[in-house]
């Protein structure tokens, strides 16, 4: 019985599969340091949100704080409107996003699957547009806002947001890996091109329409630069201008900064959690298709 468990070819058998499993370990330990090293940051933050200033220059750091408390949280609200900030980030940032759902979905559908003259030429340009830095188009951007009457209005960042062509060229792309027997189908029972693109299209793109709505809702709510330079009034400046402000106040004081920056990871912690299965979706999609 004992040679038959220690026989050599399971003595052989042990090191190959150790052999096997090395990568898929090594991979592991990779990926955990990787995490660690994105979330150790913020659990910095969050420490200094709910701790004592003094706690939060300790080294080495000290992760858990000794008398929670909330009093960073409750001087940040005393100094500065920061709810309001609050909403409208999350106004401006939901605006932007479903609408850019509704522009950049019906023009990638005109792309993927329209036929009309020039349309080639026009996503090539389409494309073209993506090489153009943002900073390159603030000054004429911040001319046309003004000759409209928009400055200091959150339809100055509202509308511009409206148009993103890097969501048109990635809605056409997930359009085109869907097979054309759905439509065939649907032109046979007499529907047009929009009744295709409501019934049949949307539905089986909803993942990546999730996707690109999370994308945009963070891009939009970490956007700075826009309400920095068209925004003046107090009572319309969005978070990130907010919490800029906030530190300028407090001169660098880290308690609430921090309790500032806690805050506004909230809202987009919820939209991620909501839409996280539609793009897990989307990557399965994605690799089945390729």
């Amino acid at each position: 019985m004992l040679q038959a468990l220690f026989s050599p070819a399971e003595t052989q058998r042990s090191p190959s599969r150790f052999g096997k499993d090395l990568p898929q370990l090594l991979a592991i330990i990779v990926l955990a340091l990787g995490a660690l090293g994105i979330i150790a940051p913020f659990g910095w933050t969050i420490q200094g949100a709910f701790g004592d200033p003094a706690e939060a220059v300790r080294l080495p750091p000290q992760w858990i704080p000794t008398h929670p408390n909330l009093d960073n949280f409750n001087e940040m609200f005393d100094r500065l409107p920061f709810g309001l900030f609050m909403w409208n980030s999350v106004k401006i940032a939901t605006a932007v996003t479903i609408g850019q759902l509704i522009t950049t979905s019906t023009a990638a559908f005109a792309f993927a699957r329209l036929r009309f003259p020039g349309r080639n030429t026009l996503f090539f340009i389409l494309l073209a547009s993506l090489m153009i830095p943002g900073q390159i188009t603030l000054v004429p951007m911040f001319i046309v806002i003004r000759q409209l009457g928009l400055y200091n209005t959150h339809l100055a960042l509202i509308l511009p947001g409206l148009i993103n062509p890097f969501g048109v060229f990635f809605l056409r792309q997930y359009f085109l890996t869907i097979p054309t027997d759905y439509e065939d189908a649907a032109r046979v029972d007499g529907a047009g091109p929009i009744a295709i693109f409501l019934r049949i299209m949307l539905p089986l793109a909803a993942p990546g329409m999730a996707t690109l709505g999370i994308l945009t809702f963070v891009g939009v709510w970490n956007d700075f630069l826009g309400p920095l330079v068209f925004i003046q009034d107090e009572n319309l400046l969005t978070y990130t201008v907010g919490l800029q402000k906030l530190q300028g106040i407090y001169g660098g004081a880290l308690g609430p900064t921090a309790a500032g920056t806690v805050l506004g990871v909230i809202p987009v912690l919820i939209v991620f959690i909501v839409l996280q299965r539609y793009i897990v979706k989307s990557v399965i999609a994605t690799g089945i298709k390729g």
